[in-house]
């Protein structure tokens, strides 16, 4: 007989074992390897069952089990270590402390008392599956890294009741999906209660008089909290109960339903938490990706509450707001129904009462030429509530740049304030203990590992010890990949009789190839596949065989991602190669360690530049893996020749079925005759000494850059300290600035329509000018009804490329120099720095001393109609 509902009865753990209940509901276990050997020690086997999750194995621990080792004073002596390492992690001044005294003492602002990290998704352990690919993932290293650098952080998000979904395949390859059941008892969190003891709610109101209520239940990442918002109780009707059953489950109603509660329920559950617990109030909030837009909203009520107009609650929320986007494409973005927002924000009970509709609906308007007017845009909402704003690398903030270029008509691309912030990876969970014993071995100071120096100590480790622990850890992912292949094929109908092949499947001495990810097209899973008969023959090459693991889910409503898995699953069943390429399914934290570990190579050849960063070429490299890559997210960024391969990219052909044949093709040809030839080289000790050069290089090259320590310093240091600033200067004195900034604003907006250029002068280039040389610029602006103080007029010099567009100009400030009436004159002089065809403009930006950059308001005023320009400069 099936049970109709499951639930997790908790251990009652004798007295010398209770710090274990605290040191698992605390993650800081899925990166601390000294404690899960503390668990590993209750039960091996049992351990091993439950997947390495504490909360499980003290669940499933026999009594006699648990008193047994009660009495064991060796191992209660083990345990009290452990707690005592913990509560010295959680309290011991660490780099933002000591961050925070070096600034006391300068004299210094402050950094923020705390930060609020929103996010849909994380990914912090298999034990707690509340993530489905990258951005999770990215979104659990984050705070991860910053417990370890001691960032006053609170995170939140929603405890989804079936996670993402569970993937097997069909007898013909087909993804099939299941929801397993999430009890959030057997989970390590903990129930945030109120004054009461029952448990604490926030609500969240809903069209036709419903309230959607949610319970907060308390995840600890090391020091930091995350809050994870809970529908799935009896206050609620069936419908509501359902907003957190799935993530990124359901239709459009659904998704923003969830959206609200992530973004104005959980605002209120910061709130409450920081209320209930003493922890520091958040002075800046983070949106990592759109989906936790309506933070913005909420934000804006609580000010207008304080007593705050619109536009300056606006200006107040803006200042304390960072705003993360993650997708390259306009497809990725959450856009639902504009009538479908004013239903759930703007009706008769609106979720964020208050605000005048007309104004909150034009904050998410894709009223950009060439938008929608139908549809409310949460990454363009995102942009227009944040005052600062990133891509994820180098590569991928130039696209948001072009990307959003709409927002702000009249400026070029490069200009678009949205800068760059290169994912990382948090180390201690990603990187194989006998790496990370090696490291501490050679580099007792960790510290040492945010520079190079410490790396280039690491490549001082003996050549044979560094393969024999790429042999055990390509050992440990066959064996794995072997279990993992039997069931898969146990689930598609095999019998037993029919696997012994299974044993042979992969082999621990060839050069393994590794490619997981989530499985939409741009990321080309079956480009491999181009030529299937060269990949066989690279395959089954009888000197330098290749081996290749590959993992990845499908969206379910992807019908065409899941195609791709099974086009591969059916090459891989070929009795001829099935040794040699697998696809493993249920892609998940576990799995995806195992693979960037054991993997001698990463592979990724997304459709450039379609990968935001990409994170999973990162934990290889650290486990002394290499990259073979197309240079796209943060391999274009940090590739320099020597520290892995990148696959060319045939940019400008159209045509997308040519374009991945040759692509296809230059990869074959790295396997080839690059990456194989240089793995099966061997001294007379049987070491590959280039191989391990190269991994050296590219410990050394790569090891600072892609830790996420790295990672949230800098939006410490970029993003969140200016934040924290913005918002201190606009709050003071009762928000006066917020005050006197939107006025100036809404001054600004009103007359910006009668300021224009009436003409312009420019001397130095009547004969050939040089390189050296300077013009000299002179300007009659007519400002309407502004103040001089209010504008800043601007010259503009560079290379002119085609359509006569400047091609990064050279900004020359021109100052005030009389003039008559309403015509004022500018000047200044240019300096030439550049020889070609040149040319020059001149701009009127507005310019306040609050704004964070000069096109923050998207308003130029440029010659109109454009003036000549001397049939354009030549410099020589």
């Amino acid at each position: 007989m099936k049970a109709i509902r499951r639930f997790t009865v908790r251990t009652v753990l004798p007295e010398p074992l209770a710090p274990l209940g605290r040191l698992a509901a605390n993650l800081r276990w899925a990166w601390h390897a000294p404690t899960r050997e503390v668990f590993r020690a209750v039960d091996p086997d049992l351990w091993r069952a439950a997947g390495g999750d504490p909360v499980r194995l003290l669940g499933e621990a026999g009594a006699d089990r648990l008193a047994a080792l009660a009495g064991d004073a060796s191992f209660a002596g083990r345990v009290a270590e452990a707690a005592a390492d913990l509560d010295a992690y959680l309290s011991e001044p660490r780099w933002y402390q000591r961050a925070a005294a070096e600034a006391a003492a300068a004299g210094r602002e402050a950094p923020p008392a705390a930060v609020a990290y929103f996010s849909a998704e994380y990914g912090l352990t298999s034990a707690l599956p509340q993530y489905s690919g990258g951005l999770g993932i990215l979104a659990g290293d984050h705070l991860k890294s910053a417990s370890d650098l001691g960032l006053p952080m609170v995170g939140v998000g929603l405890l989804y009741r079936h996670g993402y979904f569970a993937q097997t395949l069909s007898p013909e390859g087909w993804q099939l999906e299941s929801y397993p059941e999430v009890d959030p008892q057997g989970l390590p969190v903990t129930r945030l209660a109120g004054e009461d003891g029952a448990p604490a709610e926030v609500s969240v109101d809903m069209p036709d008089g419903e309230r959607l209520a949610a319970r907060i239940w308390v995840c600890r990442v090391g020091r930091v909290p995350l809050l994870l918002l809970d529908a799935m109780h009896e206050g609620n009707t069936p419908q509501m109960r359902a907003v957190t059953d799935r993530l990124y489950g359901g239709g459009g109603e659904h998704r923003l339903r969830q959206e609200v509660l992530l973004g104005v329920g959980g605002v209120r559950a910061v709130r409450l938490y920081c209320e209930s617990t003493g922890h520091p109030v958040p002075e800046v909030f983070h949106m990592n990706e759109g989906h936790a837009g309506f933070l913005g909203l909420e934000r804006v009520r609580e000010y207008m509450e304080s007593g705050l107009g619109f536009d300056e609650a606006v200006e107040a929320a803006r200042a304390g707001t960072v705003f993360t986007t993650h997708t390259p494409v306009p497809a990725g973005i959450d856009r639902f129904p504009r009538e479908l927002v004013r239903r759930h924000l703007a009706g008769p009970s609106p979720a964020v009462p208050g605000l005048p509709a007309d104004r909150l609906l034009a904050l998410g308007a894709e009223d950009h030429d060439g938008g929608d007017p139908g549809v409310f845009n949460m990454a363009v909402m995102g942009l227009r509530l944040a005052q600062r704003a990133n891509g994820v690398s180098r590569l991928h903030g130039a696209v948001s740049r072009s990307m959003f270029q709409g927002l702000w008509p009249g400026f070029d691309a490069d200009e678009v304030p949205i800068a760059s912030v290169t994912n990382g990876v948090h180390a201690r969970t990603w990187v194989a203990e006998e790496a990370q014993e090696l490291a501490a071995r050679l580099v007792p100071d960790s510290g040492e590992f945010t520079g190079p120096e410490g790396w280039r100590k690491v490549t001082g480790a003996d050549e044979a010890e560094l393969w024999h622990m790429r042999g055990v850890l390509r050992a440990r992912l066959v064996t794995e990949a072997r279990e993992r292949l039997r069931a898969s094929w146990r689930a598609r109908g095999a019998g037993a009789a029919e696997l012994g092949w299974v044993d042979g499947a992969l082999d621990p001495e060839v050069l393994t190839i590794g490619f997981a990810r989530r499985v939409p097209s741009y990321k080309r899973l079956t480009l491999m596949l181009r030529d299937a008969e060269r990949l066989r023959r690279l395959l089954l090459h009888p000197d330098r065989p290749v081996q290749i693991v590959i993992a990845g889910k499908a969206h379910p409503a992807d019908e065409g991602g899941k195609r791709l898995i099974q086009e591969i699953v059916r090459f891989g069943d070929d009795p001829r190669v099935r040794h040699r390429l697998v696809f493993l399914p249920d892609y998940d934290m576990a799995l995806a360690t195992a693979l960037v570990q054991g993997c001698d190579v990463w592979l990724n050849n997304p459709l450039r530049p379609l990968e935001a960063s990409g994170t999973s070429g990162m934990k290889s490299a650290l486990n002394g893996g290499l990259n073979l890559s197309v240079r796209d997210g943060w391999w274009d960024e940090w590739f320099d020749g020597s520290n892995g391969w990148a696959i060319p990219t045939a940019d400008g052909v159209e045509d997308p079925e040519r374009r991945d044949d040759l692509e296809a093709h230059a990869l074959y040809d790295l396997v080839e005759n690059r990456v194989a030839p240089l793995f099966y080289d061997r001294d007379a000790d049987g070491l590959p000494k280039r191989w391990l050069e190269m991994v050296k290089h590219t410990l050394v090259s790569l090891g600072p850059k892609v830790l996420a320590t790295r990672m949230v310093r800098e939006y410490s240091e970029r993003l969140y300290q200016g934040a924290a600033d913005s918002s201190r200067r606009l709050l003071a004195e009762g928000a006066a600035g917020a005050r006197e900034l939107a006025e100036w604003k809404r001054r600004v907006r009103t007359g910006w329509p009668g300021v224009r250029i009436q003409h312009v002068e420019v001397g130095g280039v009547q004969e050939a000018p040089q390189v050296g040389g300077e013009l000299s610029v002179h300007a009659t602006v007519v400002l309407g009804g502004l103040e001089p103080r209010d504008v800043r007029v601007e010259a503009l010099i560079g290379r002119v490329g085609e359509g006569d567009r400047l091609e990064e100009p050279l900004a020359v400030v021109l100052e005030p120099d009389g003039g008559e009436g309403a015509l004022l004159r500018y000047t200044g002089t240019a300096p030439l720095s550049r020889a070609g065809a040149c040319g020059y403009t001149v701009r009127v930006l507005p310019h306040h001393p609050r704004l964070t950059c000069p096109v923050e308001m998207g308003l130029v005023a440029v010659p109109d109609p454009p003036q000549a320009m001397d049939d354009g400069i030549v410099l020589r």
